[in-house]
């Protein structure tokens, strides 16, 4: 049974940091401009970051409503609901 190259294998695991997604599970999120509080659900740490121990999967709104699914939870971010609510 022939192993798989090096190559491939490295190419395989690149490939999750490939992807452009804007929304991602984070457990610590930029403030954005403008802003100088944290959204719901995260705690400031009184620099230019916001923490939280639970990741959350959020996305700048960028000045637009939130999408289907998603909820505003301020500070110009919104987070994906879960099982259809919170």
């Amino acid at each position: 049974m022939p192993k798989p190259s090096l190559a491939l294998a490295a190419g395989l695991m690149a490939l999750p940091l490939l992807t452009t997604d804007p929304a991602l599970a984070q457990k610590r999120i930029p403030k954005l401009p403008g802003y100088n509080e944290c959204p719901l659900g995260y705690v400031n740490d009184l620099k230019q970051h916001c923490n939280s121990p639970i990741y959350y999967e959020v996305r700048p709104t960028n000045g637009k409503p939130c999408l289907s699914g998603w909820m505003n939870i301020g500070a110009g971010y919104c987070k994906k609901k879960t099982l259809g609510i919170f």
